[in-house]
């Protein structure tokens, strides 16, 4: 299931980190975070619990910017 995300992100290069920590998240099959739009995609594994997976993806996240938001 792939599902869009609104993200709130100050810079490119913290987008980037933001979708490496994302993509490292159990889980996640596949993000992309796109700073112009301040969007992140996300294709999650076929077992995954959506809201588990995103609340970690947002602990995740916060370790990279911590004022960083994610509307879940």
């Amino acid at each position: 299931m792939k599902k869009s995300y609104n993200i709130e992100v100050d810079c490119a290069n913290c987008a980037n980190l933001m979708e490496d920590a994302t993509n490292k998240t159990e889980g996640i099959k596949k993000a992309t975070v796109n700073y112009m739009t301040q969007k992140m995609i996300v294709e999650f594994e076929d077992d995954a619990d959506e809201k588990i997976v995103m609340k970690n993806v947002l602990k995740n996240c916060k370790k990279v910017e911590d004022d960083c938001n994610i509307e879940i």
